[in-house]
This record gives C-alpha cells, structure tokens and sequence, in this order.
C-alpha cells in the first residue's frame, strides 16, 4: 500500500513538473516575440506640450527664458504623469474651490490663488514634517498672528473658511511690501523675511531672477503647472466625467455658543453620529469644547444625515447628466 501511494505521489509530482516546463515554455515564447511587439506598439509615453503663455494671477511667466522654461516643464511632466495625485486634485477642486474662490473675490486676492492651496496640500488638512497644517499649511504661531485659534481643543488651521480668510490676510499685506503677486505667493512658501533677505543679497527683485532653494524655486512653477493641467485637463490625458468629481454636499450651520462637555452628546442632540460631526468639523481637536469666553461657533452638518450616496445624488443639479453612460468629458474652468 505504501508503494502505491508513493508511486501515486511521484507520478503526480512529474506531472505538475512537466505542466510547469509547457508553461513556463509558453511564457518565455510570449516574451519573445508577442510581448515585445504589443509592448512597443501599446505603450508610448509622450511629454506634454508646454503652452504659448503661462501666467500667474495676471503677472506673465517668461517662457522665452530658457530656464523658466525647462523648470515649467519639469513641473508639468510631474505633474501630468503623477496620475493618482493629480486626479484626485482635480476630483477634490471641484468640492472646495466653490467655498475658496469666493473667499479670494471678497478679500480682492487674485483667483489663481486657489491654486496655492491645491499646490501646498492636494486640497486635503494634512500635517508637513514641520507641523503646517490644513488646506494652507499654516504653522502654528502664522495662524494665530492671522486670527485663526489654535489650542489642543480648537484649531482653526482646519477650518476651510476661516483659514482661507487668514490665507487671504496673509497675501494682502504681503503684496503691501512686494506689489507682485507672484512674490507674494513665493513669500508664503519660503517666509517673508527670508524673500526680503535674498532680493536685498541679490539686487534682484523679481521672482523669476532669484536663486532660491530647492522647494521656493520649483513653487510657482509647480502652482502654475496644476492651474495649465486644471484648466485644460484633456490636453494632458484627463478624461473626467461629472460622475467622477467629488460634489458639493449640501450642508447646513449650527451655532453655539455654550460650552459643550461632550460632543459625542452634542452630535447625538443634531441627529448625527460622532464621526460625522468629527468629519465636518475637523477644527475639533478633542471631545470636548470648552469655550470660556462664550464665543459663537459655527459647527456644518449635511442636509441629509444619512450620507447615502443616491439619496445626495438627487440634489445634485446635473443629476441626468451625471447617469448618462456616455463618456461626458468636463473641461474644468
């Protein structure tokens, strides 16, 4: 009985040997000869094309310079070629950009700032190694010289409205000292005093004459690499339906201005649960809101506290056009 069942074993081990060599026979005659003509017929990578004029918030970027022009381009192959990021980019723009841009418009900040958030946070409230944080990558003692409350309760740096007015400050009196708007968006990446000190070491005072370091000099062209990509994403192989954008959700303030000793109560009095309050309101630090002063907040809710994607779908104005199965390429503006 043993030699049966190790014949039985030893033929069946031969058997799966011999399959292996046909197959692996098989693949090495597909790498061959079939995978190498379907590899150089199918795959092709282009770079893209680098427009006639680029701008930034009205101010020119010369691409007659040889090397502004290679910086752009570098930024715009990055960034067409970083797909995942730079779609989901786009799909979050066209969420926040309704709540940014007219932000911008009432403070008199050109619209292409909207592009600096995208560049310093993929429009996400993410923490940098440095401790910036949210939407504009406020560091703490910035944010608070701008009004925003920053405490281990409350932070405002998270808060899309009110950090976008401390955003929109900040540019207003930085344009005071440079009157250029591209300065104004380099001195928010790099720090005004430090700006001021290079032009003064240099003798130059425009953005694109500086030598600056590393993550300064690629900032304007990577902010003006996104704006070219948004503005005309089926130019660089983004193909993006209504469908695929991440919509505005109706929402809805609630004010208070007592203090609240446990916000896991306080989302159940306003018929939602304690992560929904947490999601919406993500300038909440703690579970608690102490609120000493008896300062009004604005807490946001959605409409519908069910968040059931359909059930959104049907306040969507375009909500026909979204369903159609026919590809609808959007072209952002």
């Amino acid at each position: 009985m043993r030699k049966i069942y190790l014949l039985t074993t030893i033929l069946a081990f031969t058997g799966i040997m011999a399959l292996l060599f046909i197959f692996s026979g098989q693949r090495e005659k597909i790498s061959n000869t079939d995978y190498y003509q379907a590899f150089a017929r199918n795959y092709k990578i282009f770079t893209p094309e680098v427009p006639e004029s680029v701008d930034f918030a009205g101010e020119i970027v010369p691409l007659n310079n040889i090397l502004v022009r290679e910086n752009f381009d570098r930024e715009l192959l990055i960034n067409t070629y970083w797909h995942s990021s730079t779609i989901l980019t786009l799909k979050r723009a066209n969420r926040w950009f309704p709540v940014i841009v007219p932000i911008l418009k009432e403070y008199n900040i050109p619209e292409d700032f909207k592009y600096l958030a995208m560049a310093e946070s993929g429009l996400m409230n993410v923490v940098s190694p440095k401790g910036a944080t949210g939407f504009w990558q406020f560091i703490e003692s910035t944010g608070k010289i701008y009004g925003l409350e920053i405490n281990k309760d409350v932070d405002e740096r998270y808060h899309i409205e009110k950090s976008t007015v401390a955003a929109c400050r900040y540019f207003k009196d930085s344009f005071e000292d440079y009157k250029s708007w591209t300065l104004v968006a380099a001195a928010y990446n790099a720090g005004n005093r430090r700006i001021m000190e290079i032009m003064e070491k240099q003798k130059a005072y425009n953005y694109y004459d500086l030598f600056l370091n590393e993550e300064t000099s690629r900032y304007i062209f990577r902010i003006t690499a996104l704006k070219t990509i948004y503005e005309h994403p089926t130019k660089y192989g983004f193909y993006l339906r209504n469908a695929d954008l991440y919509f505005q959700i109706p929402v809805e303030k609630i004010v208070s201005d007592r203090a609240i000793s446990d916000l896991v109560a306080f989302a159940e009095e306003n018929k939602m649960s304690y992560k929904l309050l947490k999601e919406y309101n993500p300038w909440l630090r703690s579970n608690v809101l102490p609120n000493p002063s008896g300062k009004s907040y604005f807490f946001i809710a959605p409409v519908d506290r069910s968040m059931r994607y359909d059930a959104l779908m049907k306040q969507v104005e375009d909500f026909d056009a979204i369903f159609n199965d026919t590809l609808r390429v959007k072209e952002i503006n």
